[in-house]
C-alpha cells in the first residue's frame, strides 16, 4: 500500500519532470536557431522569457537541457505516425500520408531536425547525452519499422529490409533532404515525397 509519504515523493518528482518539460520545450526555438556549439544556458536565458536561475535549478548544464529538448520533440514527432499506421487501409495509403508527413515536418520543423543532427554529431566527440541519442534512434527506428511492417501486410508480402538497414534508409533520406531545404532547393519537399513514397512502397 502506498503510504503518504510515498505520494507526496512521487509528486514532487512528477512535478520536476513537468517542469522540467515545460522548460525544455520553452528553450526548443531558442536551442535550435542558435545551435549546440553556440549555446550554453545563460544564451538561452538571454534569449527567451526563461531566467538562468531556473534553468539552473532543474538542468545540470547545456548538455541536459538540449537533450531533453530534442528528446520531447523527436519522440513526439515518431508518435504522428502511429494513427497513419493504424487507420491506412491500402499500402499505397499509408505511403502517400506517411510522406505527407514527412515532407510537413521538414517544411516546418526544419531548425529542430538540424538541432537533432547536430546533437547526434556532437555524440561522436562528446559522451554527456549518448544515451539520449541512443534512445531517440531506438525510438525511430521502431517508427520506422513499424511504417514498413504495416505496408507489408497491407500488399501481402514480406519486408525486403532489416529494422536497421530500414532506419538507416529512411534516416539518410531524410537527412539530405533537410539540407538540401536549408540550402534553399525549391525540390527538396517534392524529392523527398517523392524519395519516401516509392521507398516505402518498394520495401516489400
Amino acid at each position: 500500500m502506498t503510504t503518504a509519504g510515498e505520494r507526496a515523493v512521487r509528486g514532487s518528482v512528477d512535478k520536476f519532470a513537468q517542469r522540467r518539460r515545460m522548460l525544455a520545450l520553452s528553450a526548443s526555438a531558442t536551442i535550435a536557431e542558435r545551435g549546440f556549439a553556440h549555446t550554453g544556458l545563460r544564451d538561452i536565458a538571454k534569449h527567451s522569457a526563461l531566467s538562468h536561475g531556473s534553468l539552473h535549478y532543474y538542468f545540470t548544464d547545456k548538455d541536459d537541457l538540449i537533450a531533453e529538448a530534442v528528446w520531447l520533440f523527436k519522440s513526439e514527432c515518431a508518435r504522428r505516425y502511429d494513427g497513419i499506421v493504424a487507420t491506412s487501409q491500402s499500402g499505397e495509403e499509408l505511403a502517400v500520408r506517411v510522406s505527407e508527413e514527412m515532407t510537413r515536418t521538414l517544411r516546418d520543423e526544419a531548425s529542430m531536425h538540424r538541432l537533432w543532427y547536430d546533437l547526434r554529431n556532437q555524440a561522436l566527440f562528446e559522451t554527456g547525452f549518448g544515451d539520449t541519442i541512443v534512445r531517440i534512434d531506438g525510438v525511430l527506428e521502431e517508427m520506422v519499422w513499424a511504417i514498413l511492417t504495416r505496408h507489408a501486410e497491407l500488399v501481402g508480402r514480406t519486408i525486403a529490409l532489416t529494422p536497421p538497414f530500414a532506419y538507416a534508409l529512411v534516416d539518410g533520406m531524410f537527412q539530405h533532404a533537410l539540407i538540401r531545404f536549408i540550402r534553399g532547393d525549391v525540390d527538396a519537399i517534392d524529392r523527398l515525397r517523392r524519395e519516401c513514397e516509392g521507398l516505402i512502397l518498394a520495401s516489400a
